[in-house]
């Protein structure tokens, strides 16, 4: 599955060696409703699949190791809508 249009990866952001130490993977999945974030901490839910499927792409192309296992995922939780109590 390729990147969708809300999703960044970055691999080494900081340009440094590419040590064990050192090697990090951002996922940026964007704004996401609180369902989908709290599912995300339990391990389930549609993003731990797009969080899956970015590890396989990337284990597939070679950007990173096939053991490598730090994954950093930044997600921000999207506002409520103001209810209108009249």
């Amino acid at each position: 599955m390729a990147a969708a249009a809300s999703e960044r990866v970055e691999t080494n952001p900081a340009g440094k060696s590419d040590s064990p130490a050192s090697s990090v993977v951002i996922v940026d999945l964007g704004k996401q409703k609180r369902k989908e974030i709290k599912e995300l901490r339990k391990g389930t839910g549609k993003l731990m699949d797009e969080v899956r499927d970015t590890l396989a792409e990337l284990r597939g192309n070679g950007t990173i190791s096939s053991t490598a296992e730090p994954v950093v995922l930044i997600v921000r939780e999207k506002l409520r809508k103001p209810k209108m109590w009249f």
